[in-house]
């Protein structure tokens, strides 16, 4: 039977075998074998060997297939985030307990596994090689090395938001492009004319779509963008604001791309003396729960976040069992909430 072909037309390499790891770690097959099976008989160079090998060629151990049944089995939702962040940011619970009511009818359990570091991704690709039934993968960033390992090993995935990398796994996102526009023109019709904004990573789809939301909204005006960087988090948006004041005193209004980074943006606006509304006005993005206990509370554009982790639990489970999801790309709405900052 001839290989495989791809989009293109040419043969499919097949996916790397236990031989090819021993081969690249320099041991013998049984040695890479007992790494896998979690043997004391090998010292701590050899299995660090092994499992960068693994890593590398993107291994994965087969399993026996699962027998026909309902449920039963694990979901592993993957965060490309550090610990902290992960624990901090209100958005992940939001969306893994969306996920993880709309699995448990279903039997299955939902496991995380928040990575950032080389070794908490090789970590993971063992975790897959143990055996799940499907991946979410969350907050991923630039071209994700855990794509292809879960490529080689099929294991079904569902990606939470737009890829910056094509990928033919499916994916469930908000409108952030649509959302910041919303918040440019609540600014714009509120008489704003000197509008900047706190941008989140630029390796991340979610963050290039409100900037390029954000910048398009204004540049149909004529007015000119004033930008500025965070990663999301509380304490970026406050060196964020600290720095627009200094490069445009005279701002009047902030879109920034996170709730967590606009009520960063409060803490300095404040210590510089500027009255939100009054002076500046300020919408986040998320709308949550921080945004209602913000002094004064934030405008912000709401996503649906609970949701897009239940929908990504129905297209993960649509693929479990050999279903045609939806469709590979599901796009949810988003709203502006008005509140007291803008």
């Amino acid at each position: 039977m001839p290989a495989p072909a791809d989009a293109a037309g040419s043969p499919s390499p097949p996916p790397p075998t236990l031989t090819d790891v021993a081969l690249r770690a320099g041991v013998s097959t049984a040695t890479a074998s007992r790494v896998l099976t979690g043997s004391a008989r090998v010292s701590e160079e050899t299995n660090r060997r092994v499992q960068e090998a693994i890593a590398q060629l993107g291994y994965v151990r087969r399993r026996a297939p699962r027998a026909h049944r309902s449920g039963g089995g694990s979901i592993a939702a993957i965060v490309t985030e550090s610990s902290q962040r992960f624990f901090s940011d209100p958005f992940f619970a939001r969306l893994l307990h969306g996920a993880s009511r709309a699995l448990a009818p279903a039997g299955y359990q939902l496991a995380f596994v928040a990575v950032q570091d080389r070794s908490e991704y090789v970590a993971a690709a063992r975790f897959v090689q143990r055996g799940v039934d499907g991946v979410l993968l969350v907050s991923s960033h630039g071209s994700d090395p855990l794509m292809p390992v879960l490529d080689t090993a099929r294991v079904p995935t569902v990606l939470c938001g737009r890829p910056l990398a094509e990928h033919g796994a499916p994916y469930v996102d908000t409108d952030n492009y649509g959302g910041a526009q919303a918040a440019v023109h609540h600014l714009l019709a509120a008489g704003r004319q000197r509008i900047g904004t706190i941008a989140g990573p630029r390796d991340m789809a979610a963050s290039q779509d409100r900037l390029r939301g954000f910048t398009e909204a204004l540049a149909a005006t004529g007015l000119e963008p004033v930008v500025d960087l965070g990663d999301f988090s509380l304490e970026s948006g406050e060196r964020a604001m600290t720095r627009l004041l200094r490069r445009r005193p005279d701002l009047d209004a902030v879109f920034a791309a996170s709730d967590l980074m606009a009520a960063g943006a409060l803490r300095s606006l404040r210590r510089a003396g500027r009255r939100v509304p009054d002076d500046v006005a300020v919408i986040g993005f998320d709308d949550d729960p921080v945004a209602q206990y913000t002094h004064p509370p934030l405008s912000t554009i709401r996503q649906p976040v609970e949701e897009q982790g239940s929908t990504m639990a129905r297209h993960i489970l649509a693929l479990i069992e050999n279903r045609t999801p939806p469709g590979p790309r599901t796009l949810l709405p988003t709203t502006l909430v008005c509140r007291e900052s803008a």
